[in-house]
């Protein structure tokens, strides 16, 4: 559950700015915080209540109608959390994480390029908020834009170094433009900065695969291929049973690739390396079976 957003105070989606908070009771901002307190345990009506009476403090209390728009979102209501965004964002069109709420709930509602362009409109107002470039980067990469999207995901990484999502973003755009190489020097420049982050294991095993070191391509995806997120899991275990098909282990290859799309059968990989197995199988067995049946040759005299 995300949390809401604290006056003056370092949250997980953004750094607050503090200029309003000399306007504010501070009434107002205890109860605003102790609402994000009550929104993170998951008790929405309280914190609704609160964030409420925070606002007839001071109606004009920007973080608070951005926090009571994310509950309405949480509970469901969009028309109301879309009414919030908007009065937030017209009491304070430069507060990015304003723009960011509103294109989160675009996105939720199915409206991509408006969530984009709201996207944007957080990064006008702050180049370096990252949730907003985060969110924009995967939204072109979704849509098949790799190279804007690589651009997005590099200036997240000059932005936010300490986020793994901007390396990994940038590799997985580089080696959907072809650009294997470059996106190589990306893993390389990153060491092992990054050893518990499930994604740029995924990519160091891709890239031993695509060099035929099947071996060590396994043993990379291995510790991801038990991970409790299924996606995570089932991507892993994808280019695992590559990794066996090239290692002529059609059996495991098998095996790994039904235990994919058991975990994520809504992902294209998963059924894609599952066809791909099979052909190769069925491949195989026609040409084993072609060399049983050919006579054998033996000269005379």
């Amino acid at each position: 559950m995300r949390r809401l957003v604290a006056a003056c105070a370092v949250v997980s989606i953004a750094v607050v700015g503090c200029s309003q908070a000399t306007m504010l009771p501070r009434k107002a901002i205890e109860l605003n915080q102790a609402g994000a307190q009550a929104f993170a345990a998951g008790h929405l009506e309280v914190a609704e209540a609160r964030i409420a009476l925070a606002l007839e403090y001071n109606p004009k209390f920007t973080e608070a109608w951005v926090n009571l728009g994310l509950i309405y979102e949480a509970e469901g209501n969009f028309v109301m959390a879309r009414k919030d965004f908007v009065k937030a964002r017209d009491l304070n069109p430069d507060l990015p994480i304003v723009h960011h709420a509103l294109g989160q709930l675009d996105e939720r509602e199915g409206s991509l390029p408006e969530a984009e362009h709201n996207y944007r409109q957080a990064l006008k107002v702050d180049p370096g908020f990252a949730p907003a470039r985060i969110n924009l980067g995967r939204l072109l990469y979704a849509r098949g834009a790799f190279d804007d999207a690589r651009e997005q995901f590099l200036r997240l990484t000059q932005v936010a170094p300490e986020q793994s999502i901007g390396w990994s973003g940038l590799c997985e755009s580089l080696l959907k433009l072809g650009r294997q190489p470059e996106a190589e020097d990306v893993l390389n420049h990153v060491g092992r900065a990054f050893d518990d982050d499930p994604n740029i294991a995924i990519l160091r095993g891709r890239i031993l695969l695509l060099h035929r070191h099947y071996l060590e391509a396994i043993a990379e995806l291995q510790p991801v291929s038990v991970s409790d997120d299924p996606h995570r899991a089932a991507a892993a275990l994808a280019w695992m049973a590559l990794a066996r098909l090239g290692t002529g282990d059609g059996d495991a290859a098998q095996a790994e690739a039904d235990r994919a799309v058991a975990l994520d059968g809504d992902d294209p990989l998963t059924h894609y390396v599952r066809r791909a197995v099979q052909e190769a199988r069925s491949a195989a067995g026609r040409a084993s079976n072609t060399e049983s049946t050919q006579p054998n040759h033996v000269s005379g005299r």
